[in-house]
């Protein structure tokens, strides 16, 4: 039982059966499909030969299948990891080399290994400590970013660059070199893939088709734009007319590879593949509970991580580098039908069949089609009305969206991503530091408390009820003891002070000395602490030390109880 927790494929194998195969092998036909342009081009992203995006989706797919949980999750190369992956390697190494690619295979080996550790050691909750508008705006700047890096291939220029900055200096310098060919066929693909994301669906059900059928149609209409780009440039010659191409993709299976473990490229890889763990995690988790739901699945975390991490080592041995679970890819997965993980084997293996028969196909598939697919699938990421929400719903939470957002267009992507992650961090202790407490007062004729600066209530000026709204632990302690401290400082009728206990579900060490410490400074200024509304597993803790005995007051089953008791003593 034990070893069959880790392999989920044991559980819904045993189950598996025709209806299963007939929806899963569909999807795998569609995703198939769907994923070969998409893998092309997300290696053209992180600046590795187009074959390496094939060969990341076929064992990857096929170890997740095994170790995943999500039914639908389709795993492979991503825009946002993509983008990670080119400006880490960029760093290290130079672009177009044999030691780029392998120091791709060190990245995702070493964000494989990250995340098994983290599913071995059950931390699947750590996607619930980054805030998810930040990480929003992080994926908004850089799909941003994705789109300025590839217009320089629609363009047919040279241009460098992980910044916006000297992305845009940088076009802007060499925009007079522009291949007007390949503008014209980006500029016209672009275009047409923008209709097909937003006006083909619609046409398809004028046509009698489905909205499911109609809508998975349109996401696979990238298809169409590569087979006619490929046929004008073949027929015309457009390539001697300066149109980049794909050129001459092996026809192989994924070959097996080394990834280059010397200690100087770990070391200076491990950070980025820190955060490349972590945004992956939380991109890949918030798909999968997303589809699951629909469905009333359940989704683990902690193997996700398992699966996820035993995905990234597969690409760090065929020839990949870092993966994740898509979106897009997904939905269209879970929209075809797909019925179990096994629709992920069966795409690894149509994509296999496409390594080893299609590829002569892709050599006149211009790079400029590719960075046209790019740049319409990112910038559907994009949500800068996410700083509007944010402004005026928090304006905390605005500046942390903002500042994410400006350190990862001006400073790059390790910048930003680091900077999400930690803001994330302290804007979860910063509210945690600083919990919300309300006075409370009863509701006229109810055995109900609430706000006394919200609601008309009835209070006693001998008695002050604080209702805390979240744990106590040693970074909010000392803000309980000035809050208590400054509401009784000045008022020498208060004799009681009750804590509604009702939202605490922990008090640590700390939070503990914190009360010993207001317990015994009211009772020097003649006043009772009491506590109401205690939960069964906090009150279990508290009886494990000396406290309750040294408590001044009483303990209140109820509010209510409490304010009339001690109303009437």
């Amino acid at each position: 039982m034990g070893f069959a927790r880790y392999l989920p494929v044991l559980d819904w194998g045993r189950r598996y059966d025709r209806r299963d195969l007939g929806g899963d092998a569909l999807a795998a036909v569609i995703v198939t499909i769907m994923l070969i342009p998409q893998s092309l081009a997300y290696a053209l992203l992180a600046g590795l030969p187009p074959e390496a995006g094939l060969y990341a989706s076929i064992v990857p797919i096929l170890l997740y299948a095994m170790f995943g949980t999500s039914r639908a999750l389709a795993v492979g190369p991503v825009a946002v990891v993509s983008l990670m992956t080119a400006a880490a390697l960029g760093d290290v190494v130079a672009q177009g080399t044999a030691g780029y690619a392998t120091a791709a295979l060190t990245l995702a080996g070493l964000s494989g290994v990250m995340l098994l550790a983290f599913g071995l050691l059950r931390l699947g909750a750590i996607a619930n400590y980054l805030s998810h508008p930040v990480i929003s705006g992080f994926i908004t700047a850089s799909g941003l970013l994705i789109a300025a890096s590839q217009l320089r291939h629609v363009m047919g220029i040279e241009a460098h660059g992980h910044t916006l900055p000297v992305l845009l200096g940088s076009l802007a310098e060499n925009v007079r070199d522009t291949n007007a060919a390949t503008f014209a066929l980006g500029l016209g693909t672009t275009a047409f893939l923008f209709w097909v994301r937003s006006g083909l669906a619609p046409l398809l059900r004028r046509l009698g088709l489905t909205s499911g059928a109609a809508g998975t149609l349109a996401k696979i209409g990238p298809v169409a734009a590569i087979a006619a780009t490929t046929w004008v440039v073949w027929q015309f010659d457009l390539q001697a007319m300066g149109v980049a191409v794909v050129g001459e993709v092996p026809r192989a299976l994924p070959p097996l590879t080394r990834p280059d473990l010397s200690l100087d490229l770990v070391r200076q890889l491990a950070l980025p593949a820190a955060l490349i763990s972590i945004i992956g995690f939380v991109e890949s988790i918030s798909v999968a509970q997303t589809l699951a739901a629909k469905r009333r699945q359940r989704i683990d975390p902690d193997q996700e991580l398992i699966g996820l991490g035993a995905a990234n080592i597969g690409a760090s041995l065929t020839g990949g580098f870092p993966v994740t679970g898509g979106f897009s890819r997904s939905v269209v997965n879970f929209d075809a039908g797909a019925r179990t993980p096994a629709a992920g084997a069966l795409t690894a293996a149509g994509l296999a069949l496409a390594a080893v028969t299609l590829t002569p196909l892709i050599h006149y598939l211009p790079k400029a089609t590719l960075a046209a697919t790019i740049i319409v699938a990112v910038l559907s990421l994009v949500d800068l009305d996410l700083l509007r929400r944010a402004w005026i719903y928090a304006k905390a939470d605005f500046a942390a969206v903002a500042t994410t957002v400006t350190l990862t267009l001006l400073l790059g992507v390790e910048v930003g991503v680091s900077a999400g992650v930690a803001l994330s961090i302290l804007l979860h202790l910063h509210r945690a530091a600083r919990p919300h407490i309300a006075e409370v007062g009863r509701v006229p004729g109810t055995e109900h408390f609430r706000n006394i600066l919200r609601h008309e209530v009835l209070t006693d000026p001998r008695i002050v009820s604080l209702r805390v709204d979240e744990s106590l632990w040693f970074a909010n302690a000392r803000y309980l003891e000035d809050h208590i401290q400054a509401r009784i400082a000045d008022d020498p009728t208060i004799r009681h002070v009750v804590l509604q206990c009702a939202a605490i579900n922990e008090i640590d060490l700390s939070a503990l000395e914190s009360l010993e410490a207001i317990n015994a400074r009211l009772d020097e200024m003649g006043v009772a602490l009491h506590l109401s509304e205690v939960k069964g597993p906090v009150m279990d803790r508290l009886r494990r030390g000396d406290f309750l005995s040294h408590l001044s007051g009483r303990i209140f089953l109820s509010q209510h109880d409490a304010a009339s008791e001690l109303a009437t003593g």
